[in-house]
């Protein structure tokens, strides 16, 4: 019988490997991605205090209504482009980007390049 490998669980593993060697500082906090079968979730946390210091998501009533008609990927670089502005917004410029375990591709990708575009830097 052929065995079928959990891809969650072998992204939480990737995903523990990396946290071991990337923190968020209160200078520079963690750009934290999580990516469901229909939405997109990113988090700016500072990990020395252990808070979300910013958040959005496809699910966000702001986002929401811009989302009508665009693909997955479109909708990541929305969240991107929204999770960059509350971020300049709390003076927050520099962030360390954690994929999740994800591979830097597609949506990951989108919302990286929104958020690079609205004005963070990592």
């Amino acid at each position: 019988m052929i065995n079928k490998t959990d891809k969650n669980q072998e992204r939480l593993v990737r995903h523990k490997r990396v946290r071991r060697k990337l923190a968020g500082t209160t200078e520079r906090p963690r750009l934290c991605v999580y990516r469901s079968l229909n939405s997109i979730y990113a988090q700016i946390i500072d990990d020395v205090n252990g808070a979300t210091l910013v958040s959005a998501s496809t699910l966000d009533a702001d986002v929401k209504k811009e989302l009508a008609g665009k693909s997955k990927s479109e909708q990541a670089k929305l969240v991107g482009q929204t999770i960059a502005k509350r971020a300049l917004e709390k003076n927050i410029t520099e962030v360390v980007f954690d994929r999740g375990g994800y591979i830097y591709i597609g949506r990951v990708q989108a919302l990286a390049d929104g958020a690079r575009e609205a004005g963070l830097k990592f």
